[in-house]
């Protein structure tokens, strides 16, 4: 799967999910790789598709494994972070885009795992981790490992 955040100086632009998988929290743009596609075609094509914006540029800095109580499935997120893009952000059957200032990010509405790895994401880190969601509608972190690392 993949994520992607595009920071503008000192704003993140974040979408709220209207359906599926996340409903009603703030996140990053993504998904599903899909059959024949690479985890960076991935990336750019789930930006265009969620908000309209294309990616000009963007880097890895990040790969995060989300494991939830009662589900054999962990999902491997690669994180992408961009800043050089072209479009303005719209509006889409499965995201409504904002930016939002760094120093206001709105994490009571976001994933609870988010306010773990953005402190690195926002200082240009890259890292690695691991997250196990326990059961409900706050999926509350049961345990987790996150670590700085030189390359992705």
């Amino acid at each position: 799967m993949t994520l992607c955040l595009i920071r503008r100086n000192d704003e993140l632009l974040l979408g709220m999910k209207k359906r599926g998988f996340g409903t009603g929290r703030w996140n990053g743009y993504g998904g599903k790789v899909e059959a024949g596609e690479t985890v960076p075609e991935a990336a750019r094509r789930e930006m265009k598709e969620e908000s309209g914006v294309e990616l000009v540029d963007f880097e890895k800095v990040g790969v995060l494994d989300f494991e939830f109580v009662g589900k054999s499935e962990i999902l491997e997120v690669n994180i992408f972070k961009s800043t050089k893009f072209i479009g303005e952000p719209t509006q889409t059957e499965e995201m409504n885009p904002q930016w939002f200032k760094i120093d206001d990010l709105p994490f009571s509405k976001m994933w609870p795992d988010d306010q773990h790895w953005m402190p690195l994401f926002l200082a240009d880190k890259k890292f690695t981790g691991r997250f196990l969601f326990g059961e409900g509608d706050t999926n509350p972190i049961i345990e987790h490992e996150l670590r700085e690392v030189d390359t992705i």
